[in-house]
């Protein structure tokens, strides 16, 4: 989750940087880069690693300017070096660009600008941006030449850049990423987060997708990708500093719930390729002969986590055909598993310091197992331990009860399971090309879920003062139907319980009367007509069905009565629609829980990571 500061006003441009960058460290970050513009010149420092290590370099090489820009990066094409660290130049060196997101077609534009002659410094699809301005520069001013590239250009990204050739203006573009503009009084602010500016500013725009921004000392113009101008009122901010972390959402889990697209984005970014059908783990560091001559493998994870190992237990069989078994981290080294040096152990967690999931991965790897972490913080236990780690790069989670990491945690496992499929032999490329474009398409789609907000907000409205919730799902679905009833259970403090929907007549069927909602995740796939049936027992004993479903499909609006409840959701491959059906699931525990005026963030009894047995 890269973080872009910029500014332009009569301060010293070089602590307003430094300090926008220390505001937005808390997205997570591996190197950080600065460009300011002096006298017609421009000068830039970037170091890798920590903040400090670019004010040593500030330090040691004193740096000053008449505006300028900064950036923290997170690593997704090239290595977190000083040489990929943002902000990039073009050939000239006359322009830079610092960058959020991913130029997909990064690659097709970098063979034609070889071909005509550019020099390329970075690994990076960012620096791409900086030469196709260049190559569409007319002396019309950057914004124009700005506007031409991005006609080029296919991607998710917000971008910021300034030219030496065109002084005192920078120019911000977003399509995907967030992009917020300042209005200072004589000074003008672009960031990719509302903290970056808020000690400067509280009038702030919030861009948006296919739009740009010109910034100049004169103020600021906005308008579309298309050039047309447009009109755009400033917000004022009132938040506090916490309240400005939360992005205007009056809780950290509403934000998180809603930052998922991205989140998923992030954690896709630079690891498939649809040219080729390859998936590149580089931080896994297990050789594809080690993979290959796996035999089984052991998911061990606790809470949410032990949900999404459950999910990726049908995704990893389905696509590589390799037997999985899934363990809680808390019941693990209490029993004698049968391993050895062919077992594959993969320790899931959020925080990488969960006390039972480091106990599980120790007793698997004290009896010869290889080890794999799928894990979200850089540098925690688990992933020193492990022999690899696949980062799921969700960014930092404050909520205590998990969202997009463990929709983070799902698309890490789709994407481990296309590399076992790669390097076995089960997939041909064309079929994981297919998949792997499902997988980048995957962040639209939940955009598109989350506009049903409004609706599960009123279905919550109904039914938050139930004390019995019941969730059923079928086949890959069912582990949502667990992690749904524990998201409820977590925050709202009423009892659910998940089951797999062909369980229901073994017993949780003598539960069901009017006073209990059954939640029932009946997507169009190969068991829709088993779950309409298990609909229709529920219905049979005067259960309120909330039913959801995929859009298009009418078959259950015939089947609900008044006293029941609809969710749709976007299609998708099957194999990911566990991600797709999470979203309203946490959505309805979170206005339920809102509605019974429980402490959402903070819920009673728990903690964020638990690092004790």
């Amino acid at each position: 989750m890269c973080g872009i500061i910029g500014y332009i006003g009569p301060q010293p441009v070089v602590p307003v940087i430094l300090d926008g960058l220390r505001r937005l460290e808390y997205r997570g970050y591996d190197s950080a880069g600065v460009a300011v513009v002096r006298d017609g010149a421009i000068e830039t420092r970037r170091s890798a690693g920590k903040l400090v290590n670019l004010e040593n370099a500030i330090q040691s090489q004193p740096l000053a300017g008449d505006y300028g820009l900064g950036h923290t990066r997170w690593a997704t094409h090239g290595r977190p070096t000083e040489e990929n660290a943002h902000p990039h130049r073009d050939g000239t060196g006359r322009i830079v660009v610092v960058h959020n997101g991913i130029i997909e077609n990064y690659l097709e534009i970098k063979r034609e600008l070889v071909a005509e002659g550019h020099k390329f410094e970075s690994e990076t699809d960012t620096e791409v941006v900086a030469h196709l301005v260049q190559k569409e520069w007319q002396d019309d001013g950057l914004e124009n030449a700005v506007l031409r590239a991005m006609k080029r250009v296919r991607g998710l990204f917000a971008l910021v850049l300034l030219s030496a050739d065109d002084p005192k203006k920078l120019v911000a573009v977003r399509n995907g990423p967030p992009i917020v503009v300042g209005i200072g009084d004589g000074e003008y602010f672009v960031a990719s987060d509302v903290p970056a500016i808020l000690s400067h500013t509280r009038d702030v725009v919030f861009m948006e997708d296919h739009e740009m921004a010109v910034l100049t000392p004169a103020g600021v113009v906005f308008q579309t990708l298309d050039g047309a101008v447009v009109k755009r009122k400033p917000t004022r901010v009132t938040w506090d500093p916490i309240s400005a972390e939360k992005a205007g959402y009056k809780h950290f889990m509403l934000k998180e719930i809603f930052e998922q697209p991205h989140a998923v984005r992030e954690t896709v970014l630079g690891r498939a390729s649809l040219e080729t059908g390859q998936v590149h783990l580089a931080e896994m560091a297990i050789a594809d002969a080690d993979l290959k001559a796996i035999d089984k493998i052991t998911l061990l994870a606790c809470g949410t986590s032990w949900h999404a190992a459950l999910v990726g237990k049908f995704i990893i069989e389905e696509l590589a055909q390799l037997a999985v078994e899934v363990d809680y981290g808390s019941e693990y080294r209490y029993r004698n598993p049968i391993i050895n040096n062919r077992t594959l152990a993969v320790a899931i967690t959020q925080s990488g310091e969960t006390a039972d999931t480091l106990a599980a991965l120790r007793e698997a790897k004290g009896k010869g197992a290889r080890s794999l972490a799928i894990c979200n913080v850089v540098g925690s236990m688990a992933t020193r331990e492990a022999d690899g780690t696949i980062y799921t790069h969700a960014g930092p989670e404050i909520g205590v009860a998990s969202t997009k990491a463990f929709t983070t945690q799902l698309v890490a496992l789709y994407l481990f399971a296309l590399k076992l499929a790669e390097v076995r032999g089960t997939l041909t490329k064309e079929e994981r090309c297919r998949h792997i474009e499902a997988l980048m398409q995957l962040p639209q789609v939940l955009e598109e879920t989350l506009k049903s907000a409004k609706v599960i907000e009123e279905i919550a409205g109904r039914f938050h003062n139930r004390s019995d919730f019941l969730y059923l799902g079928r086949g890959i679905n069912y582990p949502i139907a667990l992690e749904g009833a524990l998201k409820l259970k977590e925050i709202s403090y009423i009892h659910a319980e998940g089951y797999p929907a062909g369980e229901m007549k073994h017993g949780p069927i003598a539960l069901i009367d009017e006073k209990m909602p059954v939640v029932a995740l009946a997507t169009h796939d190969h068991v829709f007509e088993k779950m309409q049936g298990n609909i229709q027992e529920v219905k049979a004993r005067g259960g309120s069905i909330i039913a959801v479903t995929t859009e298009g499909d009418s078959t259950l609006r015939q089947i609900l009565g008044d006293a029941d409840a609809l969710i749709t959701v976007p299609a998708t491959s099957a194999l990911l629609m566990p991600v797709v059906l999470s979203l309203p699931l946490q959505l309805l525990s979170y206005y339920i829980a809102v509605r019974r005026g429980c402490d959402v963030d903070q819920p009673r009894n728990l903690a964020k990571s638990v690092t004790v047995e």
